[in-house]
């Protein structure tokens, strides 16, 4: 069950509202930039969210916020000049270990001077008790934001076991709607999908869903 301050989030009505039609044209809170291991500049990344029309976009370069100032400033120019701009939440994927197995965890909407969250931000993954998940979702905790496990059906653990271990350490949710096909224009994958979606919905946690784009194309992988 989801927690009362997560509940109370600016955010969680966005992700109540997900579906598998909500990206790529509607929302995406997953995509890369070259700030980490992604290849579009983070400008090149705000000129795509504002081609595709995009409502609302969450950057999650792996433990980096440096994109999100560029992304910001280019948003600011654009409503500016009188166009709508989607709604840029702070975003970053932090490497965890959740059941004894390495996945990847979205922190989404959170404070970024929160002390607790800072050393997840220095561009690398850490060690030893700051890598365990309980601990990840305790920083973005405090920090203020939502804590939903990254692509599921992704691991060498089912997501069933995941998504079940993560319920129990206090996650918001997960990322429902993923592509794990990884076409050229995403889509959500059947069925795995659907029953990430389902376990989610069983357990009243948030859903999300992203491009996890790493490309040249914000609407694909």
């Amino acid at each position: 069950m989801l927690r009362p301050e997560a509940r109370a989030h600016p955010l969680a009505h966005v992700l109540a509202g997900v579906g598998r039609g909500s990206c790529p044209g509607q929302l995406n809170f997953h995509c890369h930039t070259t700030a980490s291991d992604g290849s579009l500049t983070p400008e090149r990344m705000a000129e795509q969210a504002l081609a595709i029309g995009l409502e609302h976009l969450a950057v999650t370069d792996h433990h980096s916020l440096a994109s999100y100032a560029p992304v910001q400033q280019a948003f600011e120019q654009a409503a500016a000049a009188g166009h709508p701009v989607p709604m840029l939440w702070r975003g970053v994927e932090i490497s965890a270990l959740l059941e004894g197995c390495l996945v990847h965890v979205l922190a989404l909407g959170f404070n970024a001077d929160h002390p607790t969250l800072l050393p997840y931000l220095r561009g690398h993954s850490l060690f030893g008790p700051g890598l365990l998940a309980e601990a990840v979702v305790a920083a973005i905790r405090r920090a203020g934001g939502l804590a939903l496990l990254a692509h599921p059906a992704r691991y060498r653990l089912s997501h069933a076991r995941l998504i079940a271990a993560a319920a129990a350490l206090g996650f918001d949710g997960a990322e429902a709607w993923y592509d794990y096909d990884m076409n050229d224009r995403w889509q959500p994958t059947p069925l795995v999908c659907e029953a990430i979606a389902a376990d989610l919905a069983d357990r009243g946690l948030l859903m999300s869903c992203g491009t996890d784009t790493h490309g040249l194309a914000l609407s694909g992988r």
